[in-house]
């Protein structure tokens, strides 16, 4: 299928690494010219020497939960032309204790995973609604509708995503810009990849049977009863951002695998 996205200039946050990296690939390998982001410009510079090898690519270092960060950022991208693709990826996660978590450690959170979604979508949805094209996708997570107890402070962010997202594609009514969130359920990437086999060497277990373990123990609702590919959440965000998805607005897109057990 031809999804039409050659030349497209496709913006990726968090892009470095994991289902950020696997979305730029995927647009790169569909014609489009990427712009990467991450916070250290060594990695950036790295990741952007690499995927110049499938496409055109250009990086741009920058911490998007600073504004003046953010700011800077957006002047830079804006030096390349018309965004066309818009995907903010960008965020962060981590086991935490509820009652522990402090008013600083709320904030960073919504600096991190919602705030810089805002500063992004904020600048670039007034010239998509202008040209009246363009598409808005931003990365939350399954734990945004099954919030989950140990990462209250990265469920809610995530909640707050679909949200967002939903009242903007209200804010392109009308118009051929959509706007959607993509809800990953438990994906392997790198760090997913390390966590587990350290895991798997403690228990003295072979890492397949580990993970399978897992999942009828700790994910039990999971229909696929693995992990997702970052290629297949990947290929979602990018069918999303073709034309061929031009019907599909305001949705929370579900690439978890089945885990939420709801119509």
């Amino acid at each position: 299928m031809d999804l039409q996205l050659q030349d497209k200039l496709v913006v990726v946050t968090g892009s470095t690494g994991g289902i950020g990296k696997g979305i730029a690939t995927s647009f790169l390998r569909e014609g489009a010219t990427v712009i990467i982001n991450g916070r250290s410009e060594e990695r950036v510079q790295s990741v952007t020497e690499e995927l110049s090898a499938i496409g055109k690519v250009h990086g741009i270092a920058a911490d998007l939960s600073n504004g003046e960060q953010a700011d800077v950022f957006i002047g830079k991208v804006k030096g390349y032309g018309a965004v066309d693709v818009l995907v903010n990826n960008m965020g962060i996660f981590e086991v935490m204790d509820f009652t522990n978590v402090t008013d600083e450690e709320w904030m960073h959170y919504f600096n991190m995973n919602v705030l810089s979604v805002i500063r992004l979508s904020r600048a670039f949805l007034p010239d998509m609604l202008e040209q009246n094209s363009g598409r808005i996708l931003t990365i939350s997570s399954e734990a945004g509708v099954k919030p989950l107890p140990h990462m209250i402070p990265y469920s809610v962010s995530k909640s707050a995503l679909i949200s967002l997202s939903r009242g903007m594609a209200e804010l392109a009514k009308g118009t051929n810009v959509t706007v959607n969130s993509v809800l990953p359920g438990p994906t392997w990437t790198e760090g997913v990849e390390s966590y587990m086999k350290g895991a798997a060497e403690a228990a003295n277990q072979e890492l397949e049977k580990f993970t399978a373990d897992y999942f009828k123990d700790s994910e039990p609702t999971s229909l696929i009863q693995r992990y997702a590919t970052v290629e297949e959440v990947a290929d979602t965000v990018v069918f999303l951002a073709s034309k061929q998805a031009s019907a599909i607005n305001g949705t929370a897109q579900r690439v978890e695998g089945g885990i939420i057990r709801a119509l």
